[in-house]
């Protein structure tokens, strides 16, 4: 297939076919964020200006961003899965696609950049708080008009994750949403956290896409309510509002809340569940490892309840590992939890 070609001054950016093989061999295919996590662990992480050097308990490097976490542990609970995202032609870059692999990822797709450094996060951490800086580097440069349509006939669901920080690519995914629902494609997506609290152009993605994944918070920023079981019935009307397709399925809004668990909503169906209790070791990416849970659910044809449950046992073991992908769960360690 011929290259996408680029905008005038943009990079050429371009992924590849997933396959040229049978149709639907792929259950997933992921786009947006994908880069390196630096966590820096410890009692006292906050540094000192001055040349002071501190001790830390642990620094560690690992796959990060919303997307990839969410690619790997959809692969850990055994879909077939594959990553378009960007990464640096530089250390970082290789060293996190390698890492993807390894967790059985299709990284084929991922789209190397060579004028842009990989983008990275550093997570400074303190038991359950966090405080992260990023550079954002090779994070945003994909565009949903760069995912070549050819892909459709041989995925079965497109995700996205972190689409508030990215800006170019969110503004093209309700018409990707559409046209894979046209090709009996299922989507999702979770927002993240936006630093600038804007969630710019959501409504036309909640018409689009079949399942939305916010965390409490963000679910009553987007909304402007409180309550997440009203927050979520919110988000559920925005998106009839903003031109939902009457035919389409009902919009799933799932929303994590943490320790307390999770709730979801599908028109007239709505539950919540409490959290797996287990000693939690570090809780980056809990909420990624929860995505993967309740996309495989999604998939695999199980109901709201059974989606949902094995989303907040899935979370709940990805806790159990510094960093967001060394504890995420096989299905058999959820099913067995639950």
């Amino acid at each position: 297939m011929s290259p996408v070609p680029p905008r005038a001054g943009t990079p050429t950016i371009r992924v590849v076919p997933v396959t040229e093989g049978p149709e639907r061999d792929t259950d997933v295919y992921v786009i947006g964020d994908v880069n390196p996590d630096i966590l820096v662990i410890g009692e006292d992480v906050v540094p000192e200006f001055g040349q002071v050097e501190k001790y830390v308990s642990n620094i560690k490097m690992t796959v990060g961003g919303s997307s990839a976490i969410t690619a790997c542990g959809m692969a850990r609970l055994g879909l077939r899965v594959a990553h378009g995202g960007v990464l640096g032609d530089d250390m970082l870059g290789h060293a996190i696609a390698e890492a993807l692999r390894e967790r059985g990822v299709d990284a084929s797709t991922i789209t190397i950049e060579e004028a842009i450094p990989t983008g990275a996060t550093v997570h400074l951490g303190k038991g359950d708080q966090r405080a992260m800086l990023t550079a954002t580097g090779t994070i945003d440069r994909l565009r949903a008009e760069d995912v070549p349509r050819e892909i459709l006939p041989h995925i079965r669901h497109i995700h996205a994750g972190s689409t508030a920080i990215q800006p170019k690519l969110r503004p093209g995914l309700p018409a990707l949403y559409r046209e894979a629902r046209a090709a009996g494609v299922s989507s999702s997506f979770d927002t993240n956290w936006d630093p600038d609290r804007r969630w710019e152009g959501i409504d036309p993605m909640l018409a689009a896409t079949d399942v939305f994944l916010p965390n409490e918070r963000e679910a009553a920023l987007i909304s402007g309510v409180i309550d997440p079981f009203e927050a979520a019935r919110a988000l559920i009307a925005r998106a009839d509002a903003a031109g939902r397709d009457p035919e389409a399925e009902p919009l799933t809004v799932v929303v994590k809340l943490g320790a307390d668990g999770a709730l979801a909503m599908r028109g007239d169906e709505a539950l919540r569940l409490p959290a797996e209790r287990v000693q939690v070791i570090d809780s980056t990416g809990a909420g990624d490892g929860f995505n993967a849970g309740f996309l495989f659910g999604f998939l695999d044809g199980r109901s709201l309840a059974e989606s949902l449950a094995l989303a907040v046992a899935c979370g709940s073991l990805s806790t159990r590992a510094i960093g967001g992908v060394d504890g995420q769960a096989t299905l058999e360690e959820a099913e067995a939890l639950l």
